[in-house]
């Protein structure tokens, strides 16, 4: 059987898998308008390469091409004294200097031209990928888009969110008002759209978004079967959770090649795990699928480098930004992806991960937000004997 396809049949009646009405949630495991122009429609597929046989219905606008690299980071082997060491690398990929939610974006904007949308609304802070990466989208899809940010319009959030307008985007600033409120304030928006004669799509459905990283997960163990040790063991930044369940979700349907861990960088436990389990049993209604029960699945949760909490780095992600930057030329960014390499590193040198058990780092990008945090370092400021901060 090739490892992007799946005998349905065998999957649905082998007496460990069941459908999702009986997915179940327990304790959790822990170590510590019209349609677009004809060249947009060319880009709709129904079910990417490696899912054809899952008959997932989903629309698909294409953005990625060919898969992310598979490397290993010889020097950092050398470094921490083990290997192999993997990195699949979702930050590179050709649109908007690429990132996990480009993923996503290929069904939300499948979702999006279904209906017959001629602008995409999506929110966030003004350094979200989300945001960012929506834009970047929109403008390969043809169609317009507004960006909505839960900030005041200052100098260093309009630096954030310069890309966004960038790729064309409206940017428009909302206050500081919460999440909640912003979400009112986008249906809102849609809203006035629609009796402007507008098809809006609001961009961020969990569902819809998770289907990206099934297909991500199909991807990577595809790659890891044409190593001479496969991988065993994948870590994950674990936050909002479509990226997460989708990719959990994948796994399970492949019978679980990979021991999966998430390295929280905003949730505590029990309230990640429920976020996840939630999106993957959903994902099981949507996709018609049989799934595993989540309670049964090898997924470990990792608190220990959350820190004070989403958004505030700690030494230690700190160190694994400069640790990588100058052993594999590789950038992380505070708010995600160092903590899930502080994360991945920590398993690694504990031998919480074996070391004869092969593990992979997933890089979800966020590279471009890097250039907006000058001020969150500390070692090295204190390094350099001056700050970072450009002005300070």
């Amino acid at each position: 059987m090739e490892a992007d396809t799946l005998n349905l049949e065998a999957l649905q009646s082998d007496g460990k898998h069941l459908i999702a009405a009986r997915c179940m949630v327990g304790p959790v495991q822990s170590l510590s308008g019209t349609k677009t122009p004809n060249s947009t429609l060319e880009n709709i597929s129904f079910a990417p390469p490696g899912l054809s046989m899952l008959n997932i219905k989903d629309s698909r606008f294409t953005l990625l091409h060919t898969p992310t690299p598979l490397r290993r980071m010889m020097r950092l082997e050398g470094r921490i004294g083990r290997a192999p060491l993997y990195v699949k690398r979702d930050d590179h990929m050709e649109i908007g200097m690429g990132g996990n939610k480009l993923r996503s974006l290929e069904y939300w904007l499948g979702a999006a031209l279904d209906e017959g949308a001629d602008v995409v609304l999506v929110a966030g802070g003004p350094m979200s990928n989300q945001c960012r990466l929506t834009a970047a989208a929109a403008s390969v899809a043809g169609l317009d888009c507004v960006v909505f940010h839960n900030a005041n319009p200052h100098d260093e959030s309009l630096r954030a969110s310069f890309l966004n307008g960038l790729f064309g985007a409206e940017v428009r600033f909302l206050g500081n008002v919460s999440e909640q409120q912003r979400a009112v304030l986008v249906e809102e928006a849609a809203d006035e759209l629609r009796r402007q004669g507008r098809s809006p799509y609001i961009v961020g459905d969990a569902i819809i978004g998770a289907l990206g990283y099934v297909q991500g997960a199909l991807e990577l163990h595809r790659q890891s079967r044409s190593l001479d040790a496969p991988i065993r063991h994948v870590v994950l930044p674990g936050s909002m959770g479509p990226t997460e369940a989708g990719f959990i979700f994948g796994n399970a349907l492949q019978d679980n090649p990979f021991e999966i861990h998430l390295v929280s960088v905003e949730y505590g436990q029990a309230d990640l795990a429920a976020r996840i389990a939630r999106i993957y049993c959903d994902l099981a209604a949507h996709t018609g699928l049989a799934a595993p029960e989540f309670d049964n699945l090898l997924v470990h949760y990792h608190m220990d480098h959350l820190g004070p909490g989403y958004g505030h780095p700690t030494e230690a992600s700190e160190k694994a930004i400069v640790t990588l930057a100058r052993t594999e030329g590789i950038l992380l960014e505070h708010i995600y992806t160092a903590k899930t390499f502080a994360g991945f590193m920590d398993l690694v040198t504990s031998e919480a991960i074996p070391p004869d058990e092969p593990p992979c780092v997933i890089h979800t990008g966020g590279t471009a937000s890097l250039f907006s945090q000058f001020h969150l370092f500390r070692a090295l400021e204190r390094e350099a004997g001056m700050p970072i901060a450009v002005g300070a």
